[in-house]
């Protein structure tokens, strides 16, 4: 029996606002920018020809702090640009940078939580305390963009259990999970070991 296609698979495609070459570091990529039904728009970095075999593709949520003010309280920043180093030395594949900052509860509340871990909390206790799940985020946009990239078999760069999972619930292909680890550094161990204990983040600790 066919799998049933999920009402938000069936969804309008989102729109495709402007695209552009992205000169990096890494490579020169193809930027594009696409807006969802709620106003806010989300990026997709692609690079080289994505037909054929499954590419690498990472789904980053957008993170401010560690991936443009170069905060050491996460690792953000640095599994952001060990994607584009990996996709860069692949030569092909696509990062979908997606507006979920602070795991889904928005930039303020995020730096609530920090303030919070700076009086002894770790960051699932310290989103439970603001009243959030440990994670609110959700990859059903992910799947979208997905489908109109035509990709439904990938190489996921991931530590995370949940997403993970939840590509694969809604039909995406996942035939090899890459371990995407960086950024280890005194002011994030706390952070990683809760990752880890608490949200089941496939790490490698200390």
């Amino acid at each position: 029996m066919s799998r049933p296609v999920l009402s938000k698979l069936a969804s309008p495609p989102l729109q495709l606002i402007a695209e552009s070459r992205l000169p990096t570091p890494y490579a020169e990529f193809r930027i594009a920018v696409y807006k969802a039904e709620d106003g806010k728009e989300h990026v997709v970095l692609a690079l080289g020809d994505l037909a054929g075999d499954p590419p690498l593709v990472r789904v980053h949520s957008e993170c401010l702090t560690g991936d443009a003010l170069f905060s050491l309280r996460c690792d953000c920043g640095a599994q952001l640009q060990a994607a584009m180093q990996r996709i860069a030395e692949a030569g092909r594949g696509v990062i979908l940078y997606l507006r979920q900052e602070g795991r889904g509860i928005g930039l303020g509340n995020k730096i609530r939580a920090y303030a919070l871990q700076d009086q002894g909390a770790d960051t699932v206790e310290a989103n439970h305390q603001l009243g959030f799940p440990a994670d609110a985020r959700e990859y059903g946009l992910a799947v979208r963009l997905l489908h109109q990239l035509g990709l439904r078999r990938i190489r996921l760069m991931t530590n995370n259990p949940r997403k993970l999972d939840a590509l694969r619930a809604d039909g995406i292909e996942i035939i090899e999970r890459v371990a995407l680890e960086g950024g280890r550094n005194p002011h994030n161990e706390k952070y990683l070991a809760a990752k880890a204990a608490k949200l089941g983040h496939w790490l490698t600790l200390p």
